[in-house]
Parts: structure tokens; C-alpha cells; sequence
């Protein structure tokens, strides 16, 4: 590839990227919203939400079309086709945890106007919203930065979801000899599951970072195979 004709790729690939991040940071504002309409049964916040999901759809492909229009022109090899691949997996991450705020937004409107609450499980469900808030925080910082530190470390949070969750669980079933609190709590336990996977679809864009750094691809977590989890050693 001539200097220039590289240079000018290079250019539309970062471009790509912030594009890219700048959905991540989107999921997070919607993510933000989806649980603030959750704890505080905001039924017009929820509408917002859905509303806005159309912006992340819309960057998704954006960006996908953009980086399949340059690896077509441009036929990128080593470090810039990787990012390339990389990218496509990321902007469909952000975009499918974007549609799972969207799900828990759309559970808001299920219940009553004022519906009978249980402060233990909404507790439980705003930190794991806490958590994932984080998640997606730190796995785009880590993408930005290319950290491998960072990326691994998202597994540790990903498991403390995975507690809540069951905790989540546990409450919900708990609380479900009570006929009026039993439809909610099985909102409230789907609402849960969608958190849960913005924490997988995060520890993802750390798989990503991973790729982005080494060139190979592995699963951070497999529950068959855990010696598969990429070590870090710690620093001095």
C-alpha cells in the first residue's frame, strides 16, 4: 500500500474507532437511564430509551459499513486488518447492549402505575446496574488503551454480576408466595438477566482488546475449559 494511500486508511480507521467508543459511551447513557426507570418505575424515562435506540442502531451500521467499505478498498493486512475485525465485533456488541436496555426499559410499563416493590430485590438489581455500568466503562477504556490488565479484569466483575443475579433469583422466588409482588419480581428477574448480559457482551469488547494486542482470539471464561482465562501477572 503506497504511504499515502496508508496514511488516509489509517486516518478513516481511527476515525472508525472513535466512532466505535463513542457507542460504547452511548450505551452507557442508556444503560444510566434503563435502570433509573427500573428503581424509580419511570415510565416516561423507560419510553426514552426505547426512543433513543434508534441512534445506536443507527452508529452500528455506520461503523460496520464503514469498515467493510475499507477493508474492500483498501485490503489492510497484520495490525490494521485486526483492528478492522475487531471493530465489526465491538460496534455489535455495543448495539446488542443497547437492545438489552431496551428490554429492561420495556418491563417499566408492564406493572401497575404505582405497583408494590420489594426494597431488598431493587437494591440487589441497582448494583448489579452499578456493575455492568462499570463493565462497559472499563472494557472501553481498555479497547481505547489496548490494556490487557484491563480487559482480563473484567471477568472478576463479571462474576459479581453473576452473584447478584443469583441473589436476584433467590428474592424473586422468596417473594413470589405474595400474589401481588410475585408478576413484579418476574420483571424484576428478566430485567436481571438482561444485566447480566451487558456484563457478557463487556467482557467481550475485552476478548477484542485481547485479539487487538496478541492476534489471537480466545475466550476470556469457558466454564469447560478454564485454564483457557488469560493470567496477568500482578506488578510489583
Amino acid at each position: 500500500m503506497p504511504e499515502r494511500a496508508r496514511k488516509h486508511f489509517q486516518e478513516e480507521l481511527a476515525e472508525l474507532e472513535q466512532q466505535t467508543l463513542g457507542a460504547l459511551d452511548m450505551v452507557v447513557g442508556q444503560l444510566d437511564n434503563a435502570m433509573e426507570s427500573l428503581i424509580r418505575h419511570d415510565v416516561e424515562l423507560a419510553n426514552l430509551v426505547v426512543a433513543d435506540d434508534d441512534r445506536l442502531d443507527g452508529r452500528y451500521l455506520e461503523v460496520h459499513q464503514g469498515v467493510l467499505g475499507l477493508i474492500a478498498r483498501q485490503a489492510p493486512v497484520a495490525g490494521d486488518l485486526r483492528l478492522a475485525a475487531a471493530l465489526l465485533h465491538v460496534i455489535r456488541h455495543a448495539e446488542r447492549m443497547g437492545d438489552h436496555c431496551v428490554n429492561i426499559a420495556k418491563l417499566v410499563p408492564l406493572d401497575d402505575p404505582q405497583p408494590r416493590t420489594d426494597e431488598v430485590l431493587l437494591e440487589k438489581l441497582a448494583r448489579m446496574g452499578e456493575h455492568a455500568r462499570l463493565q462497559v466503562v472499563q472494557a472501553r477504556r481498555s479497547f481505547a488503551e489496548r490494556d490487557m490488565r484491563m480487559a482480563v479484569d473484567l471477568v472478576r466483575l463479571d462474576d459479581q454480576i453473576d452473584i447478584l443475579n443469583r441473589e436476584c433469583f433467590d428474592r424473586v422466588v422468596e417473594i413470589s408466595d405474595d400474589q401481588e409482588l410475585r408478576e413484579w419480581g418476574m420483571h424484576m428477574m428478566l430485567a436481571a438477566r438482561n444485566i447480566e448480559r451487558i456484563g457478557d457482551y463487556a467482557v467481550d469488547v475485552g476478548e477484542q482488546t485481547a485479539f487487538v494486542v496478541t492476534g489471537l482470539f480466545r475466550e476470556f471464561q469457558d466454564a469447560s475449559h478454564p485454564e483457557l482465562t488469560p493470567r496477568v501477572e500482578p506488578t510489583a
